[in-house]
């Protein structure tokens, strides 16, 4: 049976065409997937992320626990409220999924995952933290908001307790705080995102889900669906699970070498593999593209290089842009004299550096 947010009912009552996501009942649009793009490029929008999972975790030894855990390195977190991004990674050096980790007290952190992955994310994370005594506690009764765009962060503020404000306001980038907000309500609110914009992302009790929706939706700030997530990210340059990377792609393969740190003393899940992969020289490589010509670029198209093929990643029509861009996976070092094959026709890419849109202007 398809799962269902506590935001289920106002996206249906607002016209939204829903679609299934990883086994959820999730709003593709609410009538112009462009519009709402634009909405969080220019002003602010609202994304109903409830299908992704919170998972807290207690014990003595978490801080030991993650570091074993993770390819980043969760001893960067020095002050509480604080997060990273990082991948976790099997044996191979494979990506079992990437997620954000927060630091609440040295006894306890937080992590949230992907809702494709969450079972086996899950029973992985579960696996692990056994021998080092940590309770893996999933949090099915939180939701989560995401606010998005150059007004997202100001709209979110005049909502909140005046007690709360002024901490919430002086949040950096990967920062979190708990806070009040209408009628009382607790939040859990984050300084990250995924479209490239400033904004929050806010963890809150799912009765109170709603609420808080219809508050942001009277402040101005309209909904938005996975259509505008989707362009918003790849414009950003951001990876999307289960197309951009996977457990048969390690972080030099997928762009997030800068997600890896292989500090001397630390033997992280999948070190070995990673380790030895560079030292022999990494075969393929992820790579920002541009179609020159028309058309729309699309997951799973041929690329054609002189070193060998490779496949389309991620692709769209990016809407701020109004060209086709993508990620493509492609043997090590090809940059010249791209082509990708769409419908039996070649047509030449442009590789060039991402993110593609930083701050609504255009980077390539």
């Amino acid at each position: 049976m398809t799962s269902q947010t506590a935001l289920n009912a106002r996206h249906r009552a607002a016209g939204a065409k829903m679609v299934d996501f990883g086994g959820w009942d999730m709003p593709l649009h609410y009538g112009s997937q462009i519009e709402e793009h634009h909405a969080v490029r220019r002003d602010a929008g609202m994304f109903d992320v409830s299908h992704m999972t919170v998972v807290d975790l207690s014990g003595a030894r978490c801080r030991e626990f993650l570091r074993h855990l993770l390819a980043n390195n969760v001893d960067k977190l020095k002050k509480p409220g604080k997060a990273i991004y990082s991948c976790m990674l099997n044996e191979r050096g494979g990506v079992i999924d990437d997620l954000i980790t927060y630091f609440l007290a040295e006894d306890r952190f937080r992590v949230v995952v992907n809702a494709a992955t969450r079972a086996k994310d899950l029973a992985w994370i579960a696996r692990q933290a056994a021998p080092f005594g940590v309770a893996v506690t999933e949090r099915p009764e939180l939701a989560m908001i995401a606010v998005q765009g150059p007004n997202a962060r100001a709209k979110v503020l005049a909502l909140l307790d005046a007690k709360d404000r002024e901490c919430v306001e002086k949040l950096g980038r990967f920062a979190a705080a708990e806070a009040r907000g209408p009628g009382g309500m607790p939040l859990f609110v984050a300084r990250t995102g995924y479209t490239g914009e400033d904004g929050f992302e806010i963890i809150l009790p799912e009765q109170h889900a709603a609420t808080l929706w219809d508050a942001l939706a009277a402040a101005g700030v309209p909904p938005a669906g996975l259509g505008a997530r989707d362009t918003l990210r790849l414009e950003a340059g951001m990876n999307l699970y289960g197309q951009d990377m996977d457990e048969d792609a390690t972080p030099w393969e997928a762009g997030l070498g800068w997600t890896v740190s292989l500090d001397a003393d630390r033997d992280f899940i999948g070190r070995a593999a990673l380790e030895s992969q560079k030292a022999g020289g990494v075969p393929r490589e992820l790579i920002g593209v541009v179609l020159e010509d028309r058309g729309v670029l699309r997951h799973g198209q041929r690329v054609v290089t002189a070193a060998g093929d490779g496949e389309i990643l991620s692709g769209i029509f990016s809407p701020t842009l109004g060209r086709a861009i993508g990620f493509a996976r492609v043997p090590a070092g090809a940059r010249e004299g791209l082509r990708v094959d769409i419908r039996g026709r070649e047509w030449p890419l442009r590789a060039v550096k991402y993110p593609f849109v930083r701050e609504g202007q255009s980077c390539i």
